[in-house]
């Protein structure tokens, strides 16, 4: 409960999650039915660049601020801007140039999605769900909760909607997250098995990371892919980047990202350092 997104708002982190956040919620809405999405760790729905937070880390220079700079974006980094310009342009009304607000997961989704689909959103923290309220204070598509995200898992699966993504994004204060997603999961698959899960993590340590992916493969008999985007090189008890897995991905999301990371970890990387890959996880062995 010490966990404050406003510290590494718009982070090369917060990058990749949104950009395939973006990736997904585009392929779900490239069908009429409508969709549901979820999110089990929202935070507060943006957030401000010119706080004593965020100017504390400055974590948005190495991330959004590189994004916004970097030259001949493709498609889905286009949309991806989109939202964090439209977000700008609405608090500032200062126009497209202006970078002092970033949007957080619910605000990209709401912004993405259309007039006939539904919002839940799940927030912990007080002083967090109370700022993410107000955020969507007069907006019917998004029902805001002060709830574990996990226990939303069991309290909102599944919705109506035949269709949606789960996002899974929690802060990793907990050693043991890793297991507390990897023993959610199975469950959640069972209430809803047509759903798509994203679950964002960190890559700290190599073996933390492929002890995940062996749990996913044992427990989960649903497509996996796995994103993974680092800026550092493997050093020890370091955030050298993150990822992103996705069960249930939609058709072509492995092209259209392998078709935009390259340009993305050029944009992000320093010094060259580190890499980027999307691939399907070994499916489970019989």
């Amino acid at each position: 409960m010490n966990y404050r997104h406003g510290y590494h708002a718009g982070s090369y982190t917060d990058v990749v999650k949104h950009v395939v956040l973006t990736a997904l919620i585009t392929s779900l809405a490239k069908k009429e039915t409508p969709f549901c999405y979820i999110d089990t760790h929202a935070g507060r729905g943006y957030y401000d660049l010119y706080s004593n937070s965020a100017q504390k880390t400055n974590e948005f220079k190495g991330g959004i601020e590189k994004i916004i700079q970097a030259a001949n974006p493709p498609s889905l980094i286009k949309t991806y801007l989109h939202c964090v310009h439209e977000v700008n342009n609405k608090l500032t009304q200062s126009g497209y140039s202006s970078l002092r607000y970033y949007p957080g997961s619910p605000m990209i989704a709401r912004m993405l999605a259309r007039a006939h689909e539904r919002i839940i959103a799940c927030e912990l923290h007080p002083e967090e769900y109370q700022a993410l309220k107000t955020t969507f204070a007069n907006d019917k598509q998004v029902a805001v909760h002060h709830q574990d995200g996990f226990q939303g898992l069991k309290a909102f699966l599944p919705p109506h909607e035949r269709r949606g993504l789960v996002l899974i994004d929690p802060p990793y204060e907990d050693p043991d997250e890793f297991t507390r997603i990897a023993h959610a999961l199975p469950a959640a698959l069972k209430r809803w098995e047509t759903g798509m899960y994203a679950i964002w993590y960190p890559i700290k340590e190599k073996y933390q990371v492929e002890r995940f992916y062996k749990t996913l493969t044992t427990t989960i008999q649903k497509p996996i892919l796995a994103i993974e985007l680092t800026i550092y090189p493997d050093l020890p008890n370091h955030l050298n980047g993150c990822g992103m897995v996705v069960i249930n991905p939609p058709w072509q999301l492995d092209a259209t990202l392998n078709d935009t990371l390259p340009w993305a970890w050029n944009a992000l990387t320093i010094n060259n350092q580190g890499g980027y890959s999307a691939f399907m996880l070994p499916e489970l062995l019989k």
